[in-house]
């Protein structure tokens, strides 16, 4: 049996999924399933996947739901994910020629898995320059927390992550007139309980774009309150550092109110914080509203 999956939510990219697929044709490696999780395309990306599945040319599995955004696609993924390992492929994005092999050769080396969730490895841009930085040579297990707040290592990195480990958490929760929920709520909740093996090779090849600006940023917040909301409870769980909570604890007062449940206590587990910095969060919601407005 096969022990990577490698899934892709696809949502209108017909234009531009075949360079992932061509990527997959070329992996030296081809022990792997590719499952797309068509999350309610309108173009023609469900006879476009038909047709590579016809051409036989690697394993494919393909799924078709109504929109729920990005986090609605992974969880009907790991529902239907079999293989011992996985990793998400972004539609727009494509694998190094060898990543597969590289993924199973690191995986297989590793003697003692109990206390290992996966491999966390790099993305490139698609000029061949690393995203971020490397891991330190010496690092060879971490979590994805302390990677970026301990180690300091910079830029999006490429998770291949142990479907079972996976399963036991929470699925992303859908809420209606919502399509996003931020998938880093997953990987916090499964960094209390375990660490990534470091992995100092290329994975992916990602249309790198810079950060949005903030008022795009702004309008995420305020389209999509309830998702916001439920990862900022999940933050102040387990964010370390009085600069993550204070920063956290504004965001779940401004989605709060945005969601319009006005429920600041309910499930809280910094009621004493939030109460306190109630005055400042309510400030910080409306400097939020005017960015957004001003568009």
């Amino acid at each position: 049996m096969k022990k990577l999956t490698v899934f892709t939510p696809a949502f209108n990219r017909a234009y531009c999924i075949h360079q992932l697929y061509e990527s997959l044709l070329r992996q030296t490696n081809q022990e792997f399933i590719w499952l797309i999780v068509d999350d309610g395309s309108s173009d023609n990306t469900k006879e476009l996947i038909e047709k590579w599945i016809n051409e036989n040319k690697i394993e494919i599995k393909y799924i078709y739901q109504e929109n729920q955004g990005m986090h609605g696609a992974h969880n009907t993924a790991y529902e239907h994910i079999i293989t011992e390992l996985n990793v998400c492929i972004d539609s727009d994005d494509y694998m190094t020629d060898n990543a597969v092999d590289l993924i199973l050769k690191k995986w297989d080396s590793i003697e003692d898995k109990s206390n290992t969730s996966g491999i966390v490895g790099l993305d490139y841009d698609i000029k061949g320059r690393i995203i971020g930085s490397k891991f330190p040579e010496n690092l060879e297990y971490s979590t994805l927390y302390d990677i970026y707040h301990k180690h300091n290592i910079k830029g999006d990195k490429k998770l291949v992550l142990r479907t079972d480990i996976v399963k036991k958490y929470p699925k992303y929760p859908i809420f209606k007139d919502e399509r996003f929920v931020p998938l880093g709520t997953l990987y916090l909740m499964i960094d209390q309980d375990y660490k990534l093996a470091c992995l100092n090779k290329p994975l992916c090849i990602v249309e790198y774009m810079a950060d949005g600006s903030t008022m795009n940023i702004f309008k995420q917040y305020k389209r999509h309150p309830k998702g916001f909301r439920y990862a900022r409870s999940i933050e102040m769980l387990y964010l370390k550092g009085f600069k993550n909570q204070f920063k956290t604890i504004l965001h779940f007062i401004s989605s709060t109110i945005y969601a319009k449940d006005f429920k600041f206590f309910t499930n809280n587990t910094k009621k004493i914080s939030t109460l306190s910095l109630l005055p400042l969060g309510i400030l910080f919601h409306i400097y939020v509203d005017l960015k957004t407005r001003k568009d």
